[in-house]
């Protein structure tokens, strides 16, 4: 019987520290990996409370280099959160073994062209997105819906890099108290101060980390959502859409022998929509902008009016929304959406509430609008202090509710 080979510790901690010289902005999260000797992991396999489990003959076969890659690739999955990720889109169809190892594959494909190269070596047998007839830069969900396991992937069929890759238990995994398993708040100190040290100029990581790096310090939210209720809020405050109407006396007429007294009658409000079609706006922000006059549409509830209105250094026609599909958009000049905001005004009846779709680089009303305001704001990229930058973006103004969307 052969006897079980020792874990070459000080090779395999050798070559953690090559994978920290080529990729320094990972050196907190290699150096918060607890690794486990294995002889049930076919190579190396990370789990959720990130622990790396190793297996000796694995390690005895690679050189230092290679090995090194590894460190990066496995530590790559957890950064990224490819179990939480693996989860969530499992939970969307039918799951099993067969669907996870798509998921790592799938995961593999968006972090290898960040992982290997540039001082660290390709291993035979990697993953690559061309592979599967796919481009490379694009993240795993978007592999997913690309591909299907077959002839393309069953050279694949080894790949395992537990749990910590596609959300699914291995029987290898630890109890989450054994072995110094991370807990959730050390997880999340770990990728915040990996992605602190991305944030900033152009360095040395790649685009997809810094990419990554952005989202870790302003996560997605749901912007349509949150448009719609800073429309529903504004729409619904004390004294939008309120009139007086001598139709239905006031319930106080009683009182007042020989006086009749009006009743307070709640209207349907009415929203008018100013786009920024000035030339700094993109085609895909200005669709962006059809999508969200249907949410507005929404928040309204079918029981307003809704006017839209085109606008870049002049203000266009205002049209009456029907579909979003059917709006015109005309622009393309310079930015002054203070004449929106006056052509809004000087229609008859006067709206309850404006909303400004706009990319923010246009000058403001120097005083609150005598109704409520909610600006739906394109997404720029934020300049860093070093960079050489003629013209920002103006703050919004204070009177308004701002919502960053796109």
């Amino acid at each position: 019987m052969t006897a079980a080979l020792e874990l070459d510790w000080e090779k395999l901690f050798a070559a953690r520290l090559s994978a920290t010289r080529a990729r320094p902005y990972l050196a907190t999260a290699l150096f918060a990996l607890r690794a486990v000797a294995s002889d049930r992991v076919p190579t190396m396999a990370v789990d959720t409370h990130w622990r790396c489990y190793v297996s000796p003959r694995f390690v005895d076969s690679m050189p230092v280099g290679e090995l090194g890659g590894v460190w990066v690739h496995e530590v790559s999955h957890l950064l990224r959160d490819h179990h939480g990720r693996g989860d969530r889109y499992a939970a969307t169809l039918e799951d099993g073994a067969g669907e996870r190892l798509r998921i790592n594959i799938a995961a593999d494909c968006e972090i290898n062209d960040d992982v290997y190269g540039d001082g660290l070596p390709w291993p035979d047998g990697a993953v690559r997105p061309e592979h599967l007839g796919l481009e490379p830069g694009e993240l795993m969900e978007d592999y997913l819906r690309r591909f299907t396991l077959g002839a393309r992937t069953q050279n694949w069929a080894w790949l395992d890099c537990g749990s910590g890759a596609d959300g699914l238990e291995r029987p290898w995994d630890l109890e989450p108290c054994e072995e110094d398993g991370l807990t959730r708040e050390e997880r999340d100190a770990i990728r915040f101060r990996v992605a602190r040290g991305m944030d900033g100029p152009p360095g040395s990581a790649p685009a997809g980390w810094r990419r990554w790096a952005e989202e870790v310090f302003h996560p997605p939210q749901p912007w349509r959502a949150l448009l719609g209720a800073a429309v529903r809020s504004a729409v619904s405050a004390g004294g939008t859409g309120d009139d007086y109407t001598y139709a239905k006396p006031a319930r106080r007429t009683t009182s007042l022998p020989g006086v009749i007294l009006p009743s307070l009658r709640r209207r349907p409000p009415r929203v008018s929509v100013v786009i920024d079609t000035s030339g700094s706006v993109s085609d895909e922000e200005l669709g962006t902008a059809l999508l969200e006059i249907a949410e507005i549409g929404r928040a309204v509830g079918g029981r307003g009016t809704v006017t839209v209105m085109s606008c870049d250094a002049a203000a266009r026609v205002a049209e009456p929304l029907c579909r979003a599909e059917g709006i015109s958009l005309v622009g393309g000049g310079g930015t002054d959406l203070r004449s929106g905001f006056t052509k809004a005004l000087a229609g008859t009846p006067r709206p309850d509430v404006i909303v400004a779709l706009t990319d923010g680089f246009t000058p403001w009303p120097s005083s609150p609008p005598p109704c409520r305001t909610v600006v739906g704001l394109f997404r720029r990229p934020v300049p860093h202090p070093d960079d050489d930058y003629t013209y920002r973006r103006p703050q919004t103004p204070g009177w308004a509710r701002t919502v960053q969307i796109g």
